[in-house]
């Protein structure tokens, strides 16, 4: 299959998937402002910049970043918001170390064998990399996002704890639109792999993979419609199948 490198996708009303190098965030459009979902690579400066154009705004118009996890792959376009506009990130406590320092992760196997194991993976390790994976800036983050809590950003999201990927990882609801952010808690494709279809991430960048299945139990108890994830394409036909698929594809 031959992917998109960049895109901007209308996802639903208000929601935009803002694509780079094998990695989404999302922004979320409401009457009060901006949120936007996860911050992607260094490189997905561009798509954020045609995504906002699409909507009238700009970078200074993002009311907040909210990540789902620590990983440099999620945080990449973090700094620069900070220091050019202000723009608060909130994450769970757990991860704010690693926002600051997005490279010093927990994984349970070494990644240095998974290209050679799982060559389909190669293009799309060497897109992150172009996209700046090697060149991420940690920011200082506010670890104030608590589970089960609306937050106080634009859109009325609703975090839902998710450890296992990292100790920290949280999702994101919207409960009244049936559209749930799993982050890396549940992907669509494993960047490590190369393989698609609804899974969690392999062991080479996961602290906890029997931690992050049992997580997948509380996806499911939303019951939401849509799967956004922070890997892979949406996946449209429910949580429930989404989670049941994953719970009996092997780890990597």
């Amino acid at each position: 299959m031959v992917r998109e490198r960049e895109s901007v996708t209308r996802v639903a009303d208000g929601v935009l998937r803002i694509h780079r190098a094998a990695v989404n965030c999302y922004l979320v459009v409401s009457p009060d402002g901006l949120t936007l979902i996860d911050a992607g690579l260094p490189g997905g400066r561009r798509a954020l910049g045609d995504a906002l154009r699409s909507v009238g705004a700009t970078t200074s118009d993002i009311s907040a970043v909210v990540l789902t996890h620590g990983h440099f792959d999620h945080v990449g376009m973090c700094a620069r918001l900070e220091r050019d506009e202000g723009v608060p990130v909130h994450v769970h406590a757990a991860d704010r170390p690693l926002v600051r320092h997005p490279y010093r992760y927990e994984h349970e196997r070494p990644r240095w064998p998974y290209p050679f194991r799982h060559p389909g993976a190669l293009p799309i390790l060497g897109s992150m990399v172009a996209a700046g994976a090697l060149s991420v800036k940690g920011a200082a983050a506010e670890g104030d996002v608590h589970p089960g809590a609306p937050l106080e950003v634009p859109g009325g999201l609703v975090p839902i704890a998710t450890p296992g990927h990292t100790a920290g990882h949280l999702a994101y609801l919207l409960p009244e639109r049936g559209m749930l952010f799993t982050g890396d808690a549940l992907v669509t494709l494993d960047p490590y792999t190369g393989r698609e279809g609804p899974r969690i991430v392999a062991r080479a960048a996961t602290a906890d993979a029997a931690a992050n299945l049992v997580s997948l139990s509380a996806l499911g108890k939303t019951d939401a419609g849509l799967v956004l994830p922070g890997h892979g394409a949406p996946f449209s036909d429910g949580i429930r199948a989404a989670v049941a698929i994953a719970c009996r594809t092997p780890v990597a």
